[in-house]
């Protein structure tokens, strides 16, 4: 690997980033070959869409959620929280075992069927982003009698 010594910041960030996302699809993969997930309906759309998520987040060098990382994102998503929320968010994810959240358990939170909070938020964020279910095509065609 070349380092990354002479190469401006952007492109260092862009080749970090790069990186991130390799791992994470590394990590998808073990997901998508693992028994335990076999019966989850959809997964590699899930995978895909979970990576993009994380991916939004501000990771830090190892490619991980850490408590800044979270905060913006909650600020990002109008659910601004405390530090000691935030905390507890990280604990929920991790069971306490890190102070930074790894790709590896965000995808068993939002796979799992424990609601942590960061779980909720995402879900619900994500539902309020999506487009309101209208119909397709032309509004259907109305006579002067249907008028109210």
């Amino acid at each position: 690997m070349p380092s990354n010594k002479n190469t401006q910041g952007g492109k260092a960030f862009g080749f970090l980033k790069e990186q991130q996302r390799q791992k994470l699809e590394e990590i998808n993969q073990e997901y998508l070959e693992d028994q335990k997930y076999r019966d989850e309906e959809d997964l590699a759309e899930k995978l895909e869409s979970l990576k993009n998520k994380y991916a939004e987040f501000d990771l830090n060098d190892q490619g991980e959620i850490d408590m800044m990382g979270l905060k913006r994102m909650m600020e990002k998503l109008g659910v601004p929280k405390t530090h000691l929320e935030l905390k507890k968010m990280i604990v929920e994810v991790t069971g306490g075992s890190s102070n930074t959240i790894n790709y590896r358990d965000f995808v068993k939170m939002m796979l799992g069927k424990r609601s942590a909070v960061l779980k909720l938020v995402l879900i619900f964020e994500d539902k309020a982003n999506a487009s309101p279910c209208k119909p397709e095509g032309p509004p259907p065609k109305r006579d002067i009698a249907s008028l109210p």
